[in-house]
C-alpha cells in the first residue's frame, strides 16, 4: 500500500479529512488534477459565510435563533419528498445539530473568527410555513474563503511536515481501482507541470500512468458547476428549459470527472436534479478563469426586470428567493434579466462574492473595513465594475439609462420600452411619498432596516426615490445566470461511506463536500439556505475522515 488513506481532491472537504486522519496518526495521499497553488480549491475564492445557529454574533445583535426554528427553516426549504432522501435527511438533522452545537467553538479553537455583523441570506418566499431564514444566520469569516481554508491547510502543512502526508498534485484520476467489490486504489495520469496562478485553467497534457493504492479512498472533488455541459444535462424540468448561456462562478477545474468515475466504482449517485445557480451574476471585468462570473449579492431596494423590461413580481425581490427567481425568469425564455438601481444604492447594497472582490476583508483590515465600506458612498470593488464591468451603464435619465441598457442587448433578445420602464420607476418611486405603501418591494425594505444589522451597515440603504438626483446617478445592470452548485451527489451514510446501489457501502470507499452533495446525497434538498456550502464541507470532511480512520484500527 502506497499510504493508509487516498484523498481525491484538495478542496475543502478534501482538506478536513485529511487533516482529522493525520490526527489519527495516518499516512495520506492527497491527490487533484490542480498544482499545490490551487491548495483549497473553491472554498479559496468564496465570501466565506458559515450558518451557526443561536451564536453570540446572532445574540448580539438581538437575533433570538434557536434550533427548532432552524429545524423549521431547513425542512421547509429541504421539501425532502422522495424514497432516495432518508439519509439525505439524516445528514441535515446531524448537520443542524452541529451548526447549533459543536461547530462554532471547534472552529474558534482552531484560529477562525467572524464579522460583527450578521448577513441575513436567502429571506424566501414570503410565508411562514415556506422557504427561507427566518432570521440572519450568515456569519462572514474574518479572512473570508481563505479565512476558512487557513486551519485545516495548516493542519495538513504541519503532518505533511511530519511524515504524514503525500501531496500528489497534477494527478488526474481517471479510475477507482475495484477488487472483489472492494475499492483499494485509484488509477490515472500524470499531467505536465503547469506554473499558472490559482484559479486560471491548467494543461491536461499526459507525461505518463501513475496506480496508487490503499485500504480508504476518499473521493472529495467537488460538483459540475465549471462543466455547463453537464449542468444542463442535469437541469430539472421544474426549472424551465436550460439556458444556453451562462457565466461561470466556479474554476474550470470543477469539471465533474469524477462523479462519472465513481459511479462507474458503483457509486447511487441521487438527487443529480437538485442544483443551486445564482441569477445575479456580471461578468468579472478581471478575469481569472473562462467565463468568470461574480454574484451580487443584493440588499432589498433595486428594482428588478425582465428581460422584456416587466417587473418581477413579489417575493421575487433581491436576496429573497434564488431559485423561486431562477424558475421565474426561465419561463421568459431570456437568460438574462436586468438591476435598474442608482450609485447610492449601488455603492452600500451590493456586495460581490468571492475572496478577491473583498479584499479589506480577506485581509483581515479592520481600518479598511471602516475606511472602504463604512464611510466611503461605493466600495472600490464596486466602483471598479461601476467603471469597467462590460454589464454596467451609468446615466442621468431613464432615457439615456435605457439606451444604454438597449447597447448591452445582444442578437435574439429583446429590446426594453423606455416609456414601460420610466413607468414602472414611476410607481415604485410614488409608493414613497408617505410612511405607507402597499408595493411589497418598499414594505420589504422597512422590515428589512428593522435588523440593525442590514440598518447600521446599510445593506438595506435608507428608503428613497430612486431616480432621486442627489442619489444618482442611475445604474443599469445586465443580469446572468451564474453556476455554482450541486445540491446531489453519492449517497453516503452518516460516516461517509459510498452505499452502491443495493443499499449497502461499497467497501472502501468514501465520499464528502460537493461530490456527495455535502452528505448523504443531497442534505439541503431542493434548496440551501446560504452558509451551508462551506459548513457541509466541512462537516462532511470532518464525519469522512474520522470515520476512514477508525475502519483502519490500530
Amino acid at each position: 500500500m502506497d499510504a493508509d488513506a487516498i484523498v481525491v481532491g484538495h478542496g475543502l472537504a478534501g482538506l478536513v479529512a485529511a487533516a482529522e486522519l493525520t490526527d489519527a496518526g495516518r499516512r495520506v495521499l492527497l491527490v487533484d488534477q490542480e498544482s499545490e497553488a490551487n491548495l483549497g480549491a473553491q472554498a479559496h475564492w468564496s465570501f466565506g459565510g458559515l450558518f451557526f445557529v443561536d451564536s453570540p454574533e446572532q445574540r448580539r445583535m438581538g437575533i433570538k435563533d434557536s434550533a427548532d426554528l432552524a429545524y423549521s427553516d431547513w425542512m421547509n426549504t429541504a421539501g425532502f419528498d422522495r424514497d432516495e432522501d432518508h439519509w439525505p435527511r439524516e445528514w441535515a438533522k446531524a448537520y443542524l445539530d452541529f451548526a447549533g452545537g459543536e461547530k462554532r467553538a471547534w472552529l474558534h479553537g482552531q484560529g477562525m473568527r467572524w464579522f460583527p455583523i450578521v448577513g441575513w441570506a436567502e429571506r424566501g418566499d414570503g410565508s411562514a410555513h415556506g422557504h427561507g431564514n427566518s432570521v440572519p444566520r450568515f456569519h462572514i469569516t474574518w479572512g473570508t474563503g481563505p479565512g476558512v481554508v487557513a486551519p485545516f491547510a495548516r493542519r495538513v502543512e504541519e503532518a505533511r511536515d511530519r511524515g504524514l502526508v503525500t501531496y500528489a498534485h497534477r494527478h488526474r484520476v481517471d479510475e477507482l481501482i475495484v477488487e472483489g467489490g472492494v475499492v483499494t486504489g485509484i488509477r490515472g495520469v500524470h499531467l505536465a507541470e503547469d506554473r499558472a496562478e490559482r484559479g486560471v485553467a491548467t494543461n491536461r497534457d499526459p507525461m505518463g500512468g501513475f496506480e496508487l493504492r490503499a485500504p480508504v479512498v476518499l473521493v472529495a472533488s467537488g460538483g459540475i458547476g465549471g462543466n455547463h455541459d453537464l449542468v444542463r444535462e442535469n437541469w430539472p424540468e421544474r426549472l424551465g428549459t436550460p439556458p444556453k448561456h451562462m457565466v461561470t462562478g466556479v474554476p474550470a477545474h470543477v469539471d465533474g470527472r469524477m462523479i462519472g468515475i465513481t459511479e462507474e466504482a458503483g457509486g447511487r449517485l441521487i438527487n443529480r436534479d437538485r442544483m443551486w445557480h445564482y441569477v445575479e451574476g456580471i461578468r468579472n471585468w478581471d478575469s481569472i478563469w473562462p467565463g468568470h462570473g461574480i454574484r451580487i449579492l443584493p440588499g432589498p431596494s433595486s428594482m428588478w426586470l425582465d428581460a422584456q423590461g416587466n417587473r418581477l413580481p413579489a417575493p421575487l425581490l433581491p436576496g429573497y428567493d434564488t431559485l423561486g427567481t431562477l424558475a421565474h425568469l426561465r419561463a421568459t425564455g431570456h437568460d438574462h434579466s436586468w438591476f435598474v438601481t442608482n450609485r447610492s444604492v449601488a455603492g452600500k447594497e451590493f456586495a460581490l462574492s468571492g475572496s478577491e472582490q473583498n479584499a479589506d476583508l480577506t485581509g483581515k483590515d479592520i481600518q479598511g473595513v471602516l475606511r472602504k465600506r463604512s464611510l466611503a458612498d461605493v466600495t472600490p470593488s464596486m466602483q471598479a465594475f461601476l467603471d469597467k464591468g462590460a454589464d454596467f451603464v451609468l446615466a442621468d435619465t431613464v432615457e439615456e439609462l435605457v439606451a444604454k441598457m438597449n447597447g448591452l442587448v445582444e442578437e435574439g433578445e429583446p429590446s426594453l420600452d423606455v416609456a414601460h420602464v420610466k413607468r414602472q420607476l414611476d410607481e415604485r418611486d410614488a409608493q414613497l411619498d408617505n410612511g405607507y405603501a402597499k408595493d411589497a418591494q418598499i414594505a420589504a425594505m422597512r422590515v428589512a432596516r428593522s435588523y440593525i444589522g442590514d440598518k447600521i451597515s446599510k445593506r438595506a440603504y435608507p428608503p428613497h426615490k430612486l431616480q432621486e438626483k442627489k442619489k444618482g446617478p442611475l445604474v443599469g445592470v445586465k443580469l446572468h445566470i451564474l453556476s455554482r452548485k450541486t445540491l446531489g451527489g453519492f449517497e453516503t451514510d452518516l460516516s461517509g461511506r459510498v452505499l452502491g446501489h443495493d443499499g449497502a457501502p461499497i467497501a472502501g470507499l468514501y465520499a464528502a463536500g460537493e461530490a456527495s452533495g455535502f452528505g448523504g446525497g443531497g442534505l439541503h434538498g431542493y434548496r440551501a439556505l446560504e452558509g451551508t456550502f462551506l459548513g457541509g464541507c466541512i462537516f462532511s470532511g470532518r464525519s469522512a475522515g474520522r470515520a476512514m480512520g477508525a475502519e483502519l484500527g490500530d
